[in-house]
Formats: C-alpha cells, sequence, structure tokens
C-alpha cells in the first residue's frame, strides 16, 4: 500500500491549542477517515509549526475525495483553517495537502539488494 507525506504550516502561537485539539479527535472524524481509506494516519509538529503528515492509502486522490463528501469533514475544517498559515482564499488544510515525492526508502532498497544478491 502506497505510503503519503505532507506538510502544512500550523501558527506557531497556536500549537499547545493545535496539539489539544488532536489528543481528542471527534469519533465520526476518525471513523471518517478509516472508511475514506485512511491508513496509518499520523501527524508529527515541530515546535517552529512545520506539520507532517504520514498515511497510508491505496488512493491518495481517492481518500481525499472520499472525504470531501462528509458533512464532518467540512465541520472540522471550518474549525482548523484559523490554525494554518499559508493557505489561499477559502482553501482549507485538506486541500493543500500536496504529497511529497519519496526519495528513499530503507526496506524497499534492502528488498532490492536482496533480490540482486539472489
Amino acid at each position: 500500500m502506497p505510503r503519503v507525506c505532507f506538510t502544512l504550516q500550523v501558527d506557531p502561537a497556536r500549537l499547545d491549542e493545535y496539539r489539544a485539539r488532536h489528543e481528542r479527535v471527534w469519533p465520526e472524524m476518525l471513523t471518517a477517515l478509516a472508511e475514506s481509506g485512511w491508513r496509518d494516519y499520523s501527524l508529527f509538529l515541530r515546535e517552529d509549526g512545520l506539520l507532517v503528515g504520514v498515511l497510508t492509502t491505496d488512493d491518495f486522490a481517492a481518500a481525499q475525495a472520499a472525504m470531501q463528501d462528509r458533512d464532518v469533514n467540512a465541520r472540522w475544517q471550518a474549525e482548523m483553517a484559523p490554525f494554518f498559515l499559508n493557505l489561499h482564499d477559502d482553501e482549507t488544510a485538506d486541500r493543500a495537502m500536496r504529497p511529497l515525492d519519496e526519495v528513499f526508502n530503507l526496506d524497499a532498497q534492502l528488498a532490492a539488494q536482496k533480490g540482486e544478491q539472489a
């Protein structure tokens, strides 16, 4: 299953509140993410507000689209929008996610190396 990594920028003045909001994400939001194909989803937050998200999913575009159809996502994004910097116009964080290109994967290279040795 493909992995996806993305970054966003949280307002450094609101880090504690952002962390607190994620200690207990709404159960309906958790269910929506799982049902939409988001697996092993984690967020990592640096002290300067850099937010890194990592997840696995069969199809990231389809997983994002499935979340767009959920009322709970619209409510969550509206509540979370003020925490983010560098969003354009009425853009929400979930629409600003741009996957990063994976340039190195230890497991993949070890597996390839084993295949070459066989």
